[in-house]
């Protein structure tokens, strides 16, 4: 059986973008992610059948992730290739033949995420197994490597708490738990606590961290699905405060911790860039 991610999946993002009305659907999910299909064909000269034919296109190519809740199938572009074929070509051709996937790059960057569902929801496909792809969520050995020095303290059976270990400073927290475990499948956990001392070492003002510790916990879900050589990882970072900051730092700092992910597992070699923290 082919993988439908080994087959020339460049090719299949820049086929994609090439329809301006897949491009203003991505517009639509970038304006307002997790919309359902009847939110997004809303105001659209499109037939639903259409619409659903461009969406099915757009997540071949990676380029929309969906989440059921409940009965509801919801739709968020997705920034992984974007950043992939930025990294690796935007800066290799003429600006202006691309110049539609550099402002969409710039788009994801620049935008902050909507007050409605604010949640950050990312897919990459990276070559590895499901058993390595888990050790790098959760040993110290290698969320050292493409975290920026993380360590995560916990026996990592649901209900256990767990301590973040970071530059010298720990934080501990009765709610920072462990809430799902199925090794080599799935794992969530509720997101760490902001402290004053987390805050100096990253060079963020005590009122940052003060607004930050008020805004209610969020948590962080991490899917693991084997398709032949490569696996298939969903990171579902939800349960934001809708007004509150921490939203867009997570929107802006996991696209490089999930980077590095993929580059420690694929070549054992990181850039010498670090990633942002949230």
């Amino acid at each position: 059986m082919t993988n439908r991610r080994s087959a020339r999946p460049m090719d299949s993002v820049f086929k994609a973008l090439a329809d301006p009305s897949r491009r203003r659907l991505l517009d639509r999910l970038n304006a307002h992610g997790g919309q359902n299909l009847r939110e997004l064909c809303a105001g659209l000269d499109m037939a639903r059948q259409s619409v659903s034919k461009h969406l099915a296109i757009l997540e071949a190519a990676n380029l929309v992730t969906t989440v059921r809740r409940g009965r509801e199938k919801l739709h968020f572009l997705n920034a992984a290739p974007i950043n992939d074929i930025s990294d690796r070509w935007i800066n290799r051709f003429d600006h202006d033949r691309i110049a539609a996937l550099s402002d969409l790059k710039r788009a994801l960057e620049n935008t902050p995420m909507p007050a409605q569902r604010p949640e950050f929801v990312y897919t990459t496909y990276i070559r590895t197994t499901p058993e390595r792809l888990w050790q790098a969520l959760t040993e110290p050995a290698f969320t050292e490597r493409y975290w920026e020095g993380v360590a995560f303290e916990t026996d990592w059976n649901p209900g256990s708490t767990m301590t973040l270990v970071q530059k010298g400073v720990r934080i501990a927290h009765p709610d920072q738990v462990v809430l799902e475990s199925d090794p080599f499948r799935r794992l969530s956990y509720t997101w760490h606590t902001y402290t004053p001392e987390w805050a100096r070492v990253h060079g963020l003002s005590e009122e940052l961290a003060a607004d930050l510790a008020k805004e209610r916990r969020s948590k962080v879900s991490f899917d693991i699905e084997p398709l032949d050589d490569v696996v298939k990882l969903t990171v579902v970072h939800d349960d934001f405060d809708p007004d509150g900051k921490l939203v867009a730092m997570a929107s802006q700092g996991w696209p490089r911790v999930l980077a590095d992910l993929k580059t420690l597992l694929e070549t054992g070699r990181l850039d010498p860039v670090g990633a942002p923290n949230a």
